[in-house]
């Protein structure tokens, strides 16, 4: 099962329109593998998502 990587709901329920917009200018804060919070670091060059069980994304 894959989730949503901006509020960690399963990506087959509901509509994650607004999630796919937000994605655009903000960092993922959900592993879309376990629906884990990652820890995020927001850099000047872009952004770094790490998840304790599958590793940065």
């Amino acid at each position: 099962m894959s989730f949503c990587d901006r509020c960690g709901g399963p990506v087959g329920e509901g509509d994650h329109t607004a999630c796919l917009a937000a994605r655009q200018l903000e960092p993922p804060r959900f592993c879309p593998h376990c629906r884990r919070r990652m820890k995020v670091q927001v850099l000047p060059a872009g952004w770094h998502a790490t998840c304790v069980e599958h590793g940065t994304l």
